[in-house]
Formats: structure tokens, C-alpha cells, sequence
């Protein structure tokens, strides 16, 4: 591993542990150049997930760029960052459970509105309203008339 601070191959784990989520592995880690300190995360990895986006170009998938938008969704919300994690871990999971390489970034788009539904609704609003690309104040009145009416049913 590189350290951070002077690029420096020579880095040592001086401690491991399984973090909150127990889906990954936290290490300590030391430059033995510099003495600086960093932590790193270590998660299990199935597969390489490429996502195909609407335009048909192909990315790979970004894990920290799910948990980004999630947390803009949930900015000053009363949404703890474990809770985020943890669905995002369970996004990634179901992914990696399809069994294929190439997703729709709109399979991705659904599960996080799927997984933010029962997070915070106010952040599903949130997130809705790009993902679906809201361009007038209606389309959040139809969006929460729909919405009122499936919590109904």
C-alpha cells in the first residue's frame, strides 16, 4: 500500500479489526519512510462491476460515488452514516448476486430508491427528484401523490 503523504511503498499494518459494518476489514497502517499514519478498508469483491449508463457508455462501478449520492440525499437529515453503509453494502451485494458484469445504472438507481424508501423519506424525495429528473414543482406534487397513494394500499 502507498502511503498518502510521501508515496512511499514500504507501509506496515500495525493493526486490523472488522469494521462497523462487518463487511470489511480496517487497517492501521504505518509508512516506514516518513512515520506517517492512515487507515485503509478492505472489502470482499465478487466481481468488476461496469455500469452502463443511459447514454450506453460503460464506467466501472464506484462504490464511494453510490455512497456520495446517498449522503447528499440524506444531508442534514437525522440519518446515521453506519445506516448509509450498511445499505450500500447491500446494494453492492445484490449487484454482485446478479451475476453479471455490465448494470444498468438504472437497476442501481432503483435499488437506491428502493433502500432510501425505507431509510428517510425526505431523502428518498431528495434523491427522487434527480434521479427522476424533477423540472417543475408538479412533478414532486404528482411524485408525492403517487407515493401517498402506495402507503395507502
Amino acid at each position: 500500500m502507498r502511503c498518502p503523504f510521501c508515496g512511499s511503498d514500504d507501509t506496515q499494518v500495525k493493526d486490523s479489526r472488522s469494521a462497523e459494518d462487518g463487511a470489511s476489514v480496517r487497517r492501521r497502517r504505518e509508512c516506514s519512510a516518513c512515520g506517517g499514519r492512515f487507515t485503509t478498508f478492505e472489502r470482499v469483491q465478487l466481481r468488476e462491476l461496469i455500469v452502463v449508463k443511459n447514454t450506453g457508455k460503460k464506467a466501472p462501478f464506484d462504490r464511494d460515488k453510490l455512497i456520495r449520492s446517498v449522503m447528499i440525499a440524506t444531508r442534514k437529515r437525522n440519518v446515521e452514516v453506519d445506516r448509509v453503509e450498511q445499505m450500500v453494502s447491500g446494494i453492492v451485494r445484490r449487484l454482485e448476486a446478479m451475476g453479471e458484469s455490465e448494470i444498468d445504472s438504472k437497476m442501481i438507481g432503483e435499488l437506491v430508491m428502493e433502500g432510501l424508501a425505507h431509510l428517510d423519506d425526505v431523502a428518498y424525495v431528495r434523491y427522487a427528484s434527480v434521479y427522476k429528473d424533477f423540472r417543475e414543482a408538479k412533478d414532486f406534487e404528482q411524485f408525492l401523490g403517487a407515493l401517498d397513494e402506495t402507503e395507502r394500499e
